[in-house]
């Protein structure tokens, strides 16, 4: 029986990240803001807590370079706790809007960007409520199946951009039903984090009785 992997340490995750000194001092600002809070407001599940570093940050940073060159606005659904949105608005780059349902988490998200000095736009809204958004590339963890993430984040997704979906043990399954509907091109990279993760980059996303645009 194999041992279990150490716990993450924010040093090694700067390093495994390739983050500056200022964007680990937002992130560590982000930690520190999420050990006072999960407490009053469920952001993050007990059993992910102590490894937060490998668990949350890193699983959210390893997007960033998956982002296609020239992106300049990211919407990420479901934030919660700020993963991977807050994460990605830690490194740069990119105009970020986030996307939370839960007022009690909007606040932490507010809190967090106030503190850290992140130029985010937080939504207190559902995903299929906002209709004046268009992304380079659209972000989800652990929201939805497929087809449903598809069916409320289409259409916030401009015309030639990315979906990044960070997914689990049930990928292929959820491909399989997303294809009875959607067309689409897929890019598998494995997870950094969890031997049976999957990273999505999906583009030319369309219903397969509609145009390709």
């Amino acid at each position: 029986m194999s041992a279990a992997p150490s716990l993450l340490t924010p040093d090694e995750f700067d390093r495994l990240a390739h983050v500056s000194r200022e964007t680990s001092a937002k992130l560590r600002l982000h930690a520190g803001l999420l050990q006072q809070w999960r407490g009053r407001v469920n952001l993050v599940g007990n059993s992910t807590f102590a490894d937060q570093w490998r668990r949350h940050f890193f699983d959210s940073a390893q997007l960033h370079p998956l982002i296609p060159r020239g992106a300049v606005t990211l919407v990420d659904i479901g934030s919660g706790a700020g993963f991977p949105g807050l994460v990605l608005a830690a490194m740069g780059g990119l105009e970020v809007h986030l996307v939370e349902s839960d007022g009690r988490k909007c606040g932490f998200l507010r809190e967090v960007a106030a503190a850290a000095a992140l130029p985010v736009t937080i939504h207190h809204k559902r995903a299929e409520e906002i209709h004046s958004l268009r992304a380079d590339v659209v972000t989800a963890r652990a929201v939805a199946p497929l087809p449903r993430l598809f069916d409320f984040t289409r259409h916030l997704l401009a015309p030639g951009g990315s979906f990044l979906f960070l997914k689990g043990r049930t990928v292929e399954d959820e491909l399989t039903d997303a294809a009875n509907r959607w067309k689409m091109e897929i890019e598998r990279f494995p997870s950094q984090t969890d031997p049976s993760g999957t990273i999505l980059r999906l583009t030319g996303v369309r219903k397969r009785n509609a145009k390709r645009r």
